[in-house]
This record gives structure tokens, C-alpha cells and sequence, in this order.
């Protein structure tokens, strides 16, 4: 039976004057760990979780230092089947986001960005509002959770959207771009026969030069 440690995204948001916006997102991913094996104990400023598989026959712990408090009473956590997703309020209302997650400034493989839900600090007001009906009421349905009351997903990367295509040169594509091989167009002219009538006329006009040459030599 092995134990590891799952993979946990985070994001944020923050305010200096609304609670509601001043909050960590964080995903652990758990898949196919049923509520009833699962413990999370969350405090001001931990958090350790521990879950059990059945199906994969794996055991998943996490112990959490965060970089500054947070309060677990407003904080609420939803179950999937693939995840635990928690949305932490922060304790401190500031407009500043956290410099990182941790309190300790060091590389963890484990963590990382959560770019489905990540905003820039100085973007977050233009943003749309979050979705976060999933989160209701409290964290006290989870098992470990102690007296907390209540029990309270991520989206995708989308479509492609306008792509960056300033390093592809379109005039080697030819083809059914509309961008032709200006070479072959050169090459195509240099092959194209003389009119017919291009010629006549030509020598309709060295035989006029000659009958008025002799003209001239003849004597008065």
C-alpha cells in the first residue's frame, strides 16, 4: 500500500474592503477517494489532509503551511470524485495578492498554478465573476473537520482562440493560401510563345523598309 502526496493547484484573489473576493482556491486531486476516507483538518495556518482509494490502493497525504492566516470558519470545501476543492478566506483583507502559497520560499513538485482560475492582481476587477455555487454553506460535513459547520471544480484551457502566427512565413506555403511562388510566375512569362500576329506584322514592316529603300536609289 503506498502513500503519496497529491497534486494540489491553488489561485487567488483579494481585496482590501469585500471578504467575499479575498480567497485562495485549492484543488487536491484525489481520484476515486470517497468522502467516508478521506480527513482534512484545517486550522489558521495548516492544513493536512489524508484519503484512502480503495480502487487504487493508495493512500494520499498532505501537510500545508500557508504563508499568512486564513479562516476556516468562512472557508468552504466541495468533494468530487476526482478532487477536494477548497476556497480559503483570507484573514487579512488586502489588495496585495500572497507572494506564494507556502510560508516557506521553496520549490514543492506537487504545487501549482491553477491557470483555469488564475487572474492577474491588476486584472482581477475586469474579470468575470466566479461561479462559485458549487461551495455551499460550511466545512463541517467533512470527516476530521471538527466543529465547523456545514458542507459546502475546474474548467478547461477552451478553444484555441487567436493564435500567435508571427514566426510562420505564409509565402513558402503557396498553394491554397493565395500566397504564389513569384519565381514560377517569372518562369511561366519567360516560356509563352509569339502571338502569330506579332509576326506578321513584323514582316509586313521589313517589307515596306525595303520598297522604300530601293525607291530611293532609283534614278529620276
Amino acid at each position: 500500500m503506498s502513500q503519496v502526496t497529491p497534486e494540489v493547484l491553488w489561485a487567488q484573489r483579494s481585496s482590501n474592503t469585500d471578504p467575499e473576493k479575498n480567497f485562495i482556491y485549492l484543488t487536491i486531486s484525489v481520484p476515486d477517494v470517497p468522502k467516508e476516507n478521506l480527513k482534512l483538518d484545517l486550522q489558521p495556518t495548516t492544513l493536512t489532509f489524508t484519503g484512502h482509494s480503495d480502487t487504487l490502493k493508495r493512500t494520499y497525504h498532505l501537510d500545508l503551511t500557508f504563508y499568512a492566516e486564513i479562516d476556516p470558519a468562512a472557508s468552504n470545501v466541495h468533494h468530487t470524485a476526482r478532487n477536494v476543492e477548497l476556497k480559503l478566506r483570507k484573514k487579512e483583507l488586502d489588495d496585495a495578492y500572497w507572494p506564494r502559497l507556502l510560508k516557506e520560499a521553496k520549490k514543492v513538485q506537487f504545487l501549482k498554478t491553477d491557470f483555469d482560475k488564475w487572474v492577474d492582481e491588476d486584472e482581477q476587477n475586469e474579470a468575470p465573476e466566479d461561479d462559485l455555487s458549487q461551495f455551499g454553506g460550511g466545512m463541517g460535513g467533512m470527516p476530521g473537520m471538527g466543529g465547523m459547520e456545514g458542507l459546502g471544480g475546474m474548467g478547461g484551457m477552451g478553444g484555441m482562440g487567436g493564435g500567435d502566427f508571427s514566426g510562420i512565413d505564409f509565402s513558402k506555403l503557396g498553394g491554397d493560401m493565395g500566397g504564389g511562388d513569384e519565381e514560377d510566375d517569372e518562369d511561366d512569362d519567360d516560356e509563352m510563345p509569339a502571338l502569330e500576329g506579332d509576326e506578321e506584322a513584323k514582316t509586313e514592316s521589313k517589307v515596306e523598309e525595303i520598297k522604300e529603300a530601293e525607291e530611293t536609289k532609283a534614278p529620276a
